[in-house]
């Protein structure tokens, strides 16, 4: 006879083996289990990029206008006039880089540099002086548009690195507006001046150094530049848009034909020892006027950008070499990307300014 010990037992081993039994059939169902699975690491989806960088004018050191590459092409050089009944001017706000430089009676005429944009019309075109050889030596291998000039400073631009390029041997790249008068009647434009000359295909080193921001600097809300009678040239800041504009007489708006106002990201001032002669430019007398650019040329300048005056010195090794500007620290003053007027002024004047 079993003992009540005895019959818990067999109880305790029945309900084991029925619970073995359980966990058998169920490992043999056909119901699908459940898997756990262990959680990977996530991919990481951050993406390496390097930022291409923006193509910029050599001579702005703006973004190429409407996009794309910088154009495989020289800078062109345009003599354009500015006296009096040469006014108002075409293209010149398409002009990378604008040189203002005194001539024969101290009249001013500009030297208008164009790589990276085309103008539909320059002018009016005019005649070459010697001084433009020191003005664009630094620009390599530039091409230099005008119509004539007297026999020794030609001979002096075919001995440069200078292309001398006269409108007066290309008649078929000359145009003549209507309503303007010999001799301020002789335009071209950028395309057929560079289509001269299809084979150069080399950008200009870059003149200058920019920067977005403004160096510290005495603040000037104008500045004027009294050239003469026929150039009294007013320079104003607007600082709406970052820039100045230009005027004559303290009052007038220099405007273009299109009724565009001549307006500069930069001014710079030169101030450069000037000399007469040794040519007759004229039959009125006046003598060729000369500059001392280079070689080991230096004197002061002011650079005007962002409202503001940056005093320094400006410095020249050869013709080749492009002239640095120097704050009162020696170090190169950066420029304001955009374009840039030179005024080129006799180291015996003054620059009057407004703070």
């Amino acid at each position: 006879m079993r003992t009540s010990k005895q019959i818990r037992r067999r109880i305790s081993l029945t309900i084991t083996l029925a619970g073995a039994a359980g966990l058998v059939l169920t490992a043999c169902s056909s119901t699908p289990s459940v898997h756990h699975s262990v959680a990977l690491p996530a991919k990481s989806t951050t993406t390496t990029s390097t930022a291409v960088p923006v193509p910029t004018c050599p001579l702005t050191g703006a973004a190429v206008p409407g996009g794309g590459a910088v154009p495989q092409r020289p800078a062109l050089a345009v003599k354009v006039d500015n006296y009096p009944d040469a006014r108002p001017q075409s293209g010149l706000d398409k002009a990378d880089i604008i040189f203002e430089e005194p001539v024969e009676g101290f009249i001013t005429r500009y030297v208008a540099v164009f790589q990276c944009q085309d103008a539909g019309l320059v002018g009016p075109v005019r005649s070459a002086r010697n001084i433009d050889i020191g003005i664009l030596g630094q620009l390599g291998t530039p091409i230099e548009a005008h119509v004539g000039g007297i026999n020794p400073v030609l001979a002096n631009i075919d001995a440069s690195p200078i292309v001398n390029l006269d409108l007066g041997a290309n008649g078929d790249i000359e145009t003549h507006p209507a309503g303007r008068v010999a001799p301020y009647d002789t335009y071209s434009t950028t395309a057929l001046m560079w289509g001269t000359h299809p084979t150069m295909q080399t950008p200009p080193q870059a003149l200058f150094t920019y920067s977005d921001t403004t160096p510290t600097g005495t603040p000037v809300s104008t500045m004027n530049i009294d050239f003469s009678g026929t150039s009294d040239v007013t320079w104003k800041y607007d600082p709406t848009i970052s820039a100045f504009q230009r005027y004559y007489n303290g009052s007038t708006p220099d405007m273009l034909a299109d009724g565009t106002q001549n307006t500069a990201a930069n001014v710079v001032v030169q101030y450069v020892q000037i000399s007469m002669g040794p040519w007759l430019e004229n039959s009125e007398g006046g003598l060729e006027v000369q500059a001392d650019l280079y070689p080991n040329a230096s004197g002061k300048s002011v650079v005007y950008r962002g409202g503001v005056a940056i005093p320094g010195t400006w410095q020249r090794s050869t013709l080749g070499s492009p002239t640095q500007f120097l704050n009162s620290a020696g170090q190169v003053i950066p420029l304001q990307p955009g374009q840039t007027w030179v005024e080129l002024v006799p180291n015996t004047d003054t620059v009057a300014t407004t703070p």
